[in-house]
């Protein structure tokens, strides 16, 4: 077999949204029954003049669900609703979520199913819906006996219970992800608009739930038992992102009457109406001046302002999702703020119910709403307490200085103008203006427009300058923040000492490292030790009391050595203790020169490559996965991961998360990388695609440097799909060394796999011995010992891997800090789960 039969092929990076695109539209063109079903919903609306407005009064009699017709016996409207909308935004936003949910749907689950899963969750469904309505009128909950003599037409209703049934189909990744969405679609449409088609699709979303469930049960568990870290964070950000729209969607509605829409103004400022105007107009004078002045600020760019909230949680959704710190403590604190708003207005409510217009009979309502709002920012913020450590990520301090610098120096120039220019303008106010006044109303001109006005007294603006310094201070200095807030949260790559990583990362690529695995002393999380010279450095993380080191030393050859004692004496001068963890024989040398003790943790797998050749029948395995490779229509493609289309990304997201869910244990990190170790510039990623741009495996190799250039690749991440094609790894391991060994690499290695080696004649000492012991016990969820059996397969050379240390009486301290290095992340269940493992 010649050799080009298997290289990889660079991916084509000119057309990554055509491809992602291309992929989009592949369910689309094989799903009959969705385009059949959506075109006899637009040709029925068309016919019966239905898609401007909705269905006549009359026909709504007829075809409409509710209370009221199944009061009057009407019992097939929970059927005959599926073919109509309420207008033409109903059948444009119905046809999205039908192509979105139930074109999947069908290539998953079939024609035949897929119709009797609409049409049955749509009746199920709207009865479900409207039993929450009967209930809750009899409990006297006035939203939904206000629903009582409604009636309302949608397909969605069916949809959701598709979607709801289709999740239990799909990967561990989307599983989740669509669950989510499709409960928050439904809460958000129930609860803050509050028409009666949001309660019915809340029942729409529980039937299909409720039946993928039940049709699930035998299948495997119905919820993904662990979500990766990165998964984790995805799904926290999506509940505060649905937070943040669930008020911007009830404003698009004139009606929206929802229970979490009661104070939706104080979330999303909407602007004074007519009656508002008069009103204010006939009290005074000064209240007229005032209520023109926020007609004019809603007239102006400075509208924006009015969703202020929603856009800041959006923002911090964003931070959130990558894992940032900063966006965690600033949600809470915002989360925070909405609750003591709230219990403030509670609090002054109960002290004095007669300033809201509360009758004593409104009392109960009263309070029933002020608990109603209070809710939701304190379920968010309890989510946001319980998933904390999940948001470990630091911004270096230059990020933190820069973002303060920013912020707060518009801060200051918006002060600065408003009070400055305003003195100068000061009969442009109603009454004339003083520096108090003005200095008060500060905090209204930084502030949603709904509270101009509420924590401080409001200096109120007649003329033209006056009114521009209320409208553009603010709107400036928010619009600022808001974008240097985001462009520092989404910051690529994070490290508390930016400066010291860069430096490392020269030095790396400069002088190189004698390990295989030095490239992961670039990964987040490191801390570095230079030597005086600066020509060598140890990569290492603190975990308690133990400096834990990533890797060998690396930097100019000649001072490897003495960077090990170099960096024991700065751990001595810090009171921690030092470990060298999975370092060579070089390092082992001269850690033990110093007097230190030494274990094998683990065992790198280094192929040559100048004189590869897949010959021989010790090679019939990766021949084998070549040749089928071929003839499947599977190529290799290299990518870079953050070049990579959408299509192939969030793949790739799905199989890592699929490989996570089932371990039942957390992802492991420190030496070995994850998803976010990918987004690397340097890291080229190799992916197994067929035609119809499938991934059925990824890998992704690091870097090994040497006088400025690459002479080696590592392997780090590796998974496949579950059900794609067999040898996908073998597969990529061939192409990738088929490709480096035509670019001049030297060689590959396969990484070491932790608590596996090979048999060896040394007897093995107790703690060795220990070691072993924990590789066997774990390998039934890891898999360490068949990974390294798997590598075999490329006819490696084995090099050792150690642990070195300076005194045995730290190894329990030791041991705690790896194990808190690979799972730092593991929960009160998983330990149990881990502890079981030893115990079996």
């Amino acid at each position: 077999m010649s050799a080009a039969a298997g290289t990889p092929v660079a991916g084509d990076r000119r057309h990554r949204w055509r491809i992602t695109l291309d992929r989009a539209l592949v369910p689309v063109r094989h799903a009959p029954f969705t385009l059949a079903f959506l075109a006899v919903l637009w040709i029925v609306g068309a016919v019966t003049h239905s898609l401007g407005s909705g269905p006549s009064r009359h026909r709504m009699e007829s075809v409409g669900a509710g209370v009221p017709a199944l009061t009057h016996g009407r019992w097939w409207t929970p059927a005959s609703s599926l073919l109509w909308c309420p207008g033409l935004g109903g059948y444009l936003g119905a046809t999205a979520l039908v192509l979105l949910l139930v074109t999947p749907a069908e290539r998953r689950m079939g024609v035949a199913r897929t119709a009797t899963t609409l049409l049955g969750g749509q009746i199920l469904g709207t009865l479900l819906g409207i039993g929450m309505v009967e209930l809750g009128s009899a409990a006297g909950e006035q939203w939904l006996a206000s629903l009582t003599e409604d009636l309302t037409v949608t397909p969605t209703v069916g949809t959701l219970a598709v979607g709801g049934v289709l999740s239990y189909r799909l990967t561990a990744l989307w599983r989740r992800r669509t669950r989510l969405g499709i409960v928050a679609f439904a809460l958000v449409m129930s609860l803050y608009v509050g028409h009666l088609q949001g309660v019915l699709r809340l029942g729409g979303a529980v039937v299909g739930l409720a039946i993928g469930a039940a049709l699930h049960r035998r299948r495997g568990p119905l919820w993904p038992r662990n979500a990766s870290h990165t998964e984790a964070r995805v799904l926290v950000a999506l509940v505060v992102a649905a937070s943040a729209i669930g008020p911007m969607v009830a404003i698009l509605y004139r009606d929206a009457y929802g229970p979490f829409s009661t104070f939706n103004d104080v979330y999303v400022s909407t602007r004074p109406g007519a009656d508002d105007v008069r009103e204010a107009c006939a009290q005074s004078a000064l209240d007229c001046d005032a209520v023109h002045a926020l007609r004019d600020f809603y007239d102006s760019p400075a509208a924006a302002l009015a969703v202020l909230v929603p856009a800041l949680l959006l923002v911090l959704a964003e931070g959130l999702r990558r894992g940032r710190r900063l966006a965690w403590v600033l949600a809470v604190l915002l989360q925070l703020a909405w609750t003591a708003l709230f219990a403030y207005w509670l609090h002054d409510f109960l002290a004095n119910p007669t300033a809201y217009g509360a009758l004593p009979a409104e009392h109960a309502d009263f309070v029933q709403y002020f608990a109603e709002q209070m809710l939701l920012p304190v379920l968010v913020l309890v989510l946001l307490l319980v998933t904390r450590a999940r948001f470990d990520l630091r911004l270096p301090r230059c990020a933190v200085r820069k973002l303060g610098a920013v912020v707060g120096g518009t801060l200051l120039a918006a002060c600065a103008v408003y009070v400055g220019v305003g003195l100068a303008v000061r009969d442009q106010y109603a009454p004339p203006a003083t520096a108090g006044a003005l200095l008060g109303g500060l905090v209204s001109a930084f502030l949603p427009p709904a509270f101009i006005g509420y924590f401080a007294e409001w200096p109120v603006p007649v003329g033209g300058t006056a009114k521009a310094l209320g409208q553009y201070c603010g709107l400036l200095f928010w619009l600022v923040t808001l974008v240097a807030l985001l462009v520092t949260l989404r910051r690529p790559r994070l490290h508390t000492d930016a400066d010291a990583a860069v430096r490392a990362r020269e030095l790396l690529v400069a002088e190189g490292s004698p390990s295989s695995l030095g490239f992961i002393t670039t990964w987040d999380g490191n801390s570095y030790w230079f030597d005086g010279p600066g020509r060598a450095a140890v990569a290492y993380r603190v975990v308690a009391t133990v400096a834990l080191t990533t890797t060998d030393p690396f930097g100019a050859a000649d001072a490897r050595a003495d960077a090990v004692a170099g960096f024991s004496r700065f751990c001595d001068e810090h009171g921690w203790t030092p470990c060298f963890y999975s370092v060579g024989e070089e390092t082992r040398a001269a850690a033990e020169r110093l007097g230190w003790r030494s274990v094998q943790v683990a065992e790198d797998t280094v192929v040559p490559l100048p004189d590869l050749a897949f010959t021989g029948k010790k090679w019939q395995d990766v021949r084998t996965a070549l040749n089928k490779a071929r003839k499947e229509g599977i190529t290799a493609e290299w990518w870079a991961f953050r070049d990579a289309p959408v299509a192939l990304t969030d793949q790739i997201r799905g199989i890592s998360e699929e490989w996570v869910a089932d371990k039942g244990l957390p992802e492991m990190g420190f030496t070995l990388g994850g998803l976010d170790e990918l987004d690397d510039p340097a890291v080229r990623c190799l992916i197994a695609v067929d035609a119809d741009r499938t991934v059925h495996g990824v890998t992704s190799w690091m870097p090994v440097h040497e006088a400025g250039r690459p002479v080696g690749w590592t392997l780090d991440f590796m998974r496949r799909r579950a059900g794609g094609f067999r040898g996908s790894m073998e597969f990529l391991i061939a192409s990738a060394a088929l490709g480096f060994k035509d670019e001049g690499a030297r060689f590959l290695s396969l990484s070491g796999a932790p608590l596996a080696r090979t048999a060896t004649q040394e007897p093995p000492a107790a703690l060795q011995r220990m070691l072993d012991y924990a590789g066997k016990v774990l390998e039934p969820v890891y898999g360490f010992r068949s990974l390294l059996h798997f590598k075999a397969k490329f006819q490696p050379e084995y090099r050792p891997m150690y642990m070195t240390y300076p005194d045995p009486a730290g190894l329990p301290m030791i041991t705690r800090a790896i194990g808190k290095a690979y799972l730092p992340h593991m929960t009160a269940g998983q330990g149990v789960r881990l502890m079981r493992q030893f115990s079996s």
